[in-house]
């Protein structure tokens, strides 16, 4: 094998796996993550379904999902409480904001935390708080028409 000839074949390999790396490699501006709230939490849990109303302060009709890039969101949610322990007025059943740190390729499932601590009636507002009941793992990619 002449000296010519090993020299092309390094040549060729050493591209060839430079622009293999460059293919294998995700684009980090499709990067995401989603919040969600369609999933029914588990009420023995005191858990219970909200509603978004806002997303970083503006008002949203409520979706499913929310495919997001990776950073930091603020939700406003409306909680879907239906127990009958429940004595507030309905004054009292204002929205709460959840700050949530999105990272790629996680779901999130936003839900209602009705606090059974003690009898909670008339305009008492500390009856619930939101959360992420569940995180889970979930391939997620931003369409480029986005």
């Amino acid at each position: 094998m002449s000296l010519r000839f090993s020299r092309r074949i390094l040549l060729l390999l050493t591209s060839f796996l430079l622009l293999s790396g460059c293919a294998s490699q995700p684009d980090s501006a499709l990067q995401c993550g989603i919040v969600s709230g369609y999933l029914e939490p588990d009420a023995n849990q005191d858990l219970y379904r909200v509603v978004v109303t806002h997303l970083n302060g503006k008002p949203v009709i409520s979706k499913p999902n929310y495919q997001l890039s990776p950073g930091v969101y603020e939700f406003t949610l409306a909680e879907l409480i239906s127990s009958p322990s429940l004595k507030v007025k309905l004054a009292a059943r204002t929205p709460k904001t959840l700050s949530i740190t999105v990272e790629a390729e996680q779901r999130y499932h936003l839900g209602a935390k009705f606090n059974t601590d003690k009898r909670y009636r008339g305009n008492d507002t500390g009856f619930w708080q939101p959360e992420v009941w569940l995180q889970e793992e979930h391939e997620c990619e931003l369409s480029q028409l986005e």
